[in-house]
Parts: C-alpha cells; sequence; structure tokens
C-alpha cells in the first residue's frame, strides 16, 4: 500500500483508469536504468523521478561541460567539471526524497555490462554511440530484459523499444553498426535544445507503460522530424 504522502504526490496517476492505485504501486516498485545522463538522460531522469519510480541507476562516466547545459535540464554553471552523476542523483534527491539512486561511474563494457544491467528490470538507453547502443541490445537479449532506445541529431530523433515480451531487437533491425566514417561526429553536429526534451520524455513515457503493463510500441521503429513535425514508423 502507497503512504498517503505518495496517494496525494501521485493523485493524477492513480485517477487514470490505466494505473491506479495497483499500476503506481508497480512504479514505486520498478527498478531502472539510464545508460547515459546527457541530453536525453537528463529528461529521462527527471520524468521517472517524478513519475515516482521507486529505483533508478544512472550511468555515466563523463564530466559536466558547457556546451551540455543548452540540452542537459539537471546541470547548471557551477557543475561545470563536476561529475554527472553526482550531480544528477543530488539534483534528483532533493526534489524526490522517496525514490532510490544508484550511481553507477563508470563506462559500460563488455566486462562490466551483464552486472551491471542485470539488476535491473527496464533499461533506457540514453547514450550517444553506436558501440554502447549495440552493448546494451546484446546483453538485454542475452539477459530477457526490455530496454527503450532514443537517439537526436540536428532536428531528428528516433525511438523505439526492443526486446519487451518476445519483441525483436535493435540487431533484427540494423544487423551491424554502420561504418565508423558513415557515423555523424557528435562534436562536429549540432542539436536543437528542445529535442531531447522531445525524445526524452517519449522514452519515459514509454518505460512508464511498460511498467504498468500498458502496451507499447512493437517491431516500430519512430523516425520524428521536428524541423517539419513529421513522424514515420517503420515496422519491422
Amino acid at each position: 500500500m502507497l503512504p498517503r504522502t505518495e496517494i496525494l504526490r501521485y493523485k493524477k496517476h492513480i485517477m487514470l483508469p490505466q494505473i491506479g492505485m495497483e499500476g503506481q504501486e508497480r512504479i514505486r516498485a520498478a527498478k531502472v536504468l539510464v545508460v547515459g545522463a546527457g541530453g536525453l538522460g537528463t529528461v529521462i531522469l527527471s520524468y521517472l523521478a517524478a513519475a515516482g519510480v521507486g529505483t533508478i541507476g544512472i550511468l555515466d562516466f563523463d564530466q559536466v561541460e558547457m556546451d551540455n547545459l543548452h540540452r542537459q535540464i539537471l546541470y547548471g554553471e557551477q557543475d561545470v567539471n563536476r561529475k554527472k552523476t553526482e550531480v544528477a542523483k543530488a539534483s534528483l534527491q532533493s526534489k524526490h526524497a522517496n525514490v532510490s539512486l544508484i550511481c553507477h561511474e563508470e563506462k559500460l563494457e563488455r566486462n562490466n555490462a551483464v552486472s551491471i544491467i542485470e539488476d535491473y528490470e527496464i533499461i533506457l538507453d540514453a547514450s550517444d554511440n553506436f558501440a554502447t547502443r549495440y552493448l546494451v541490445n546484446d546483453t538485454c537479449v542475452a539477459l530477457d530484459k526490455p530496454f527503450v532506445f532514443g537517439s537526436v541529431l540536428n532536428f531528428q530523433g528516433q525511438l523505439a523499444v526492443f526486446n519487451h515480451k518476445g519483441s525483436k531487437n535493435l540487431r533484427d533491425l540494423f544487423p551491424t553498426p554502420p561504418p565508423s566514417e558513415d557515423v555523424p561526429n557528435c562534436n562536429e553536429n549540432g542539436v536543437i535544445s528542445t529535442l531531447p526534451g522531445i525524445i526524452g520524455t517519449m522514452m519515459a513515457h514509454e518505460a512508464l507503460k511498460m511498467m504498468v503493463d500498458i502496451p507499447v510500441l512493437k517491431n516500430q521503429f519512430m523516425l520524428i522530424d521536428t524541423l517539419e513535425m513529421d513522424v514515420q514508423k517503420i515496422t519491422f
């Protein structure tokens, strides 16, 4: 049973017939991992914590940089050169004391991926490189964990849910990573500040739906062009 303070806090969730008291209790019991605490990750973390997700892992090994600040909403000028995990946890904990936040200040690699990911139920991949994305995918497939995928560049975003209740995974859509020469360099390409907010919120939205057993994207890859406000779904 939820404490009275949480019933009051999440009453707008509880009022939804698709969530209700039981659904909010599921959200409270959920354990999720957010891989990457950058533009997408800070938005995902903010909304999952606000929704009352009980345990949230934050995985990132970077420090805050000045050019992060236009889109990475948990950080300010005073945080430049500080560890992202440290700042993100402090910022979220000050607003959501009932949420348990676990920091993984390390790079996700083959020698630690299983030991980190196995402790969580839902993985949200907010990383910014193909090596990490495919490592998340392969580890989730091996451990039978669902994960939410998202990416942003310029004015365009992508969204998918992989490996959920028998659905397909990233390699079913893209069997191998693209050649390195075809991959845009994040340091040489821009992104409008609002785009990670749009895609990150959608990623958190799919994760919450998963927690309360509402149908999510299945074998569909969404392409969102916010310059033309055009949305396409590729079924695979």
